[in-house]
């Protein structure tokens, strides 16, 4: 049996940021980052921008338009897969899972019971299921408003889903890999059948697929525990992908991928993080190896907030140190920064750093931006 690989918090910090492409050293173009992390996930808030896009100007920098992406999406170069942005053969990792659904959650390999029941509730309306299909086939593309609600069992949640019936079943045959996202359309998912929309790319069996996703995932995050919470479209563990390895001051053992073990000369950088961004996402590994205190706070009445409703996480090098709370007001052309809040004691040039970043995104935005006084600001 190896021994475990010993690394300090920072050589496992520098690790995360290196394979989230967060160096001095940026990826060459939006399919690049896309590949090398592994996914962009779709989420519409824009009180900045939208995630997806937000995650590619912190990697690519204010040279980084958005119609680029769109073009890979149209062109399907990068395809959408529930609910997150890949390349477009990755559809050959999921294809298996697709035509078994529901299958087996998590490592273990048994069905859960809320899957059983999400089968049961599209096998009651199948008819309606039926009618998607006849209607894309026949109409073509089509936006979720659009499709009549034909359910006779209708969805129960406790939820915001409630009810949402046309919406729910939408995203079980998208899971089930009869339809898939063809576009945006005013906000709406624009969906048509799967055939039309994924490359013709072989199906690659779930087993050897779970193998493959692991050691891509561990590739793009860099360090991962080997368990961990099974999530419905991205799992947050490593399986036994890698190579074990040991953190000063953390408990249990990790697996790192071996590419990033090499100690290279660390050349790191200033970035303003989307709230879901990959590196941040996992919050449990963000505590133990970054020792970063940071909620997503929109979902709290403004008066508990400490951050902001959208507040963005501060990377200075190795090291996450603040929170960005700022707003994108397009309509009055204006990036508003309402606080910068500084974790411990700022260097002057530090401070610096990340004005200089916040000037870039509002470059970026094509708004100006507007500061407190004690920032540099006229407010």
């Amino acid at each position: 049996m190896s021994t475990p690989h010993h690394l300090s918090r920072r050589e496992a910090r520098r690790i995360l940021i290196r394979a989230q492409l967060l160096t001095k050293e940026r990826p060459g173009d939006v399919v690049e980052t896309v590949r090398e992390l592994g996914h962009l996930q779709i989420d519409p808030v824009k009180a900045v921008a939208p995630a997806h896009h937000l995650v590619l100007w912190s990697r690519l920098g204010r040279d980084y338009d958005q119609g680029d992406l769109d073009a890979h999406l149209a062109d399907r170069t990068l395809i959408e897969i529930l609910g997150h942005i890949r390349s477009g053969e990755d559809i050959g990792l999921y294809r298996a899972e697709m035509e078994t659904w529901p299958s087996p959650a998590g490592r273990k390999g048994e069905t859960l019971p809320w899957q059983v029941s999400n089968a049961r509730w599209v096998e009651a309306n199948d008819r309606a299921r039926r009618a998607i299909l006849d209607l894309l086939e026949t109409e073509g593309p089509a936006p979720t408003g659009a499709i009549p609600d034909h359910t006779e069992v209708p969805w129960q949640s406790s939820g915001w889903t409630n009810e949402k019936n046309v919406q729910r079943l939408l995203d079980f045959m998208g899971a089930r890999g009869e339809i898939a996202v063809a576009g945006r359309e005013g906000g709406q998912r624009l969906w048509d059948l799967a055939e039309r929309i994924y490359p013709d790319v072989p199906t690659i069996p779930i087993e050897e697929a779970q193998t493959v996703k692991d050691e891509w995932r561990l590739a793009a995050l860099g360090i991962l525990r080997p368990r961990g919470p099974q999530c419905p479209s991205e799992s947050l563990d490593a399986g036994n992908a890698g190579e074990e390895a040991v953190v000063d001051g953390v408990k249990g053992t990790w697996r790192v991928h071996g590419s990033y073990l090499d100690q290279q000369p660390w050349d790191g950088r200033v970035a303003l993080l989307c709230p879901i961004d990959r590196l941040v996402f996992d919050r449990t590994r963000m505590r133990e190896l970054l020792e970063f205190d940071y909620i997503l706070e929109m979902y709290k009445p403004k008066a508990k907030r400490k951050w902001g409703y959208y507040a963005l996480p501060v990377l200075d090098s190795d090291t996450l140190c603040g929170k960005l709370d700022t707003t994108a007001d397009p309509k009055a052309g204006v990036l508003r920064v309402d606080a910068l809040h500084e974790d411990g004691v700022w260097s002057a040039s530090r401070r610096d750093r990340v004005l200089e970043q916040i000037h870039d995104l509002a470059a970026w935005l094509g708004l100006e931006p507007i500061l407190p006084t004690h920032l540099g600001g006229t407010r």
